[in-house]
């Protein structure tokens, strides 16, 4: 029986998150009942994170043991051919048994999409966040370049586990300019529940002078509270797990 790692992309629009739920169907239960109709007579798959209900992904990372005779080329076609239209399989490895995609990721990667109008775009309106009247990019840079570093991140998210250690190393935080809007791109270590989406929050925030750089940076270096408020999941994207640690 082999272990295997396979890259997934999926639109969160319709699912409950990522993780099995009892209520709600979500990607681990669609993978899952892919796997199943392949032989798969496995628990639970992992994966390398947990995204919530609406965010979407395009590098997730899976691992699952399987009994199969064929090709890895062969596994992704038999695996998209039983996924729904909104998940698919990009890539397939093989991967050592101890090989764990949560614990063993050196960094993540997230991007954040916002677009401007003053009225809904229903070709955008899944995947960005519509903002209007457009935001002080120069306060975003500001706000962006207190990020990187590791930092106790308590005032913008909240551990897996109660009591669990809110802090995390960023190691890429930055803003650019896309067609009519804005994309942010983060890259940590691990992140906290909702801390992407709290950091886009306060940033916006920001851009709208609505939130002090002052206010933000402390909440950065010496995790002070910040107003409440979260950022609207469909913006959100896992985008990448790397596994290459530097020595």
């Amino acid at each position: 029986m082999a272990h295997y790692k396979i890259t997934i992309a999926y639109d969160g629009t319709s699912f409950k998150g990522f993780q099995r739920q009892v209520n709600g169907y979500t990607v681990q239960a669609e993978i899952e009942r892919a796997l199943g109709a392949l032989g798969w007579q496995g628990k639970s798959i992992l994966a390398a994170g947990r995204t919530d209900t609406g965010v979407h992904a395009t590098g997730q990372v899976v691992t699952f043991h399987l009994e199969w005779k064929h090709s890895m080329e062969t596994l992704q076609r038999a695996l998209n051919a039983h996924l729904m239209s909104e998940v698919v399989v990009r890539k397939v490895e093989l991967s050592d048994a101890e090989f764990h995609p949560r614990f063993d990721a050196a960094w993540r990667s997230y991007q954040y999409r916002i677009y401007y109008d003053e009225v809904k775009n229903p070709l955008l309106e899944r995947y960005a966040w519509r903002v209007s009247p457009p935001l002080n990019d120069i306060l975003l840079l500001e706000a962006a370049s207190f990020l990187p570093g590791t930092h106790n991140f308590e005032a913008f998210g909240s551990p897996h586990k109660p009591g669990g250690n809110t802090e995390r190393t960023v190691y890429l935080a930055e803003w650019e300019q896309i067609d009519n809007g804005l994309l942010f791109t983060v890259n940590a270590n691990a992140f906290l529940y909702h801390m992407v989406r709290r950091l886009v929050f306060l940033q916006v925030l920001i851009g709208k002078e609505k939130l002090s750089l002052k206010q933000f940076q402390s909440g950065v270096e010496h995790a002070t509270v910040q107003p409440p408020g979260l950022a609207p999941p469909q913006g959100l994207t896992l985008v990448e797990v790397n596994y290459h640690h530097e020595e």
